[in-house]
């Protein structure tokens, strides 16, 4: 948040300038008619070399079966490679497989969370910000993915616990 702050003195015009520390960026959830902001429950540098944790962060809100959760990130997430994770239950109750959905630096700020037909329940939203740093095993060596490229670590992580509405 940045503030500037006019000061008349002798007739002369002064510009000073505040800037109130900025925080972790937050991520919007909505869904069912309800908005949530929620900061990360963990954060970490690019480098993953200082991290800082807040599990109170977990943001929650009343969505009924079938209907999305409709997800806002800041620039500051955007323009870095991040997902999101959806978990969910059928109709029947039973727990899915999560969906997960990646983008490119720059790609998106907003995605549409859903289950995969009309009647399921989302049970967790997660967003994952991506770090500069890869998986590696014992050795060193890069864990690639199914296409051959080295995995990205999460970096920071916010996530939405969805009750039942």
């Amino acid at each position: 948040m940045r503030r500037t702050l006019l000061l008349l003195a002798a007739g002369a015009l002064t510009l000073t300038g505040c800037t109130a520390t900025a925080g972790p960026p937050e991520v919007t959830f909505f869904g069912d008619g309800h908005t949530v902001n929620a900061g990360p429950i963990v954060n970490c540098d690019a480098l993953l070399k200082s991290c800082s944790q807040d599990p109170g962060a977990a943001a929650t809100l009343k969505v009924r079966p079938g209907k999305p959760v409709q997800i806002s990130v800041p620039s500051e997430i955007g323009d870095t490679p991040w997902l999101v994770n959806v978990q969910y239950t059928n109709a029947k109750g039973e727990l899915q497989p999560v969906k997960q959905q990646y983008f490119s630096p720059g790609a998106k700020l907003a995605y549409t969370a859903t289950g995969n037909t009309p009647g399921d329940q989302l049970v967790v939203v997660e967003v994952q910000q991506l770090g500069a740093v890869f998986a590696a095993d014992q050795a060193g060596n890069p864990i690639l993915d199914e296409n051959g490229n080295p995995q990205l670590v999460a970096r920071s992580l916010w996530t939405l616990q969805v009750q039942p509405g």
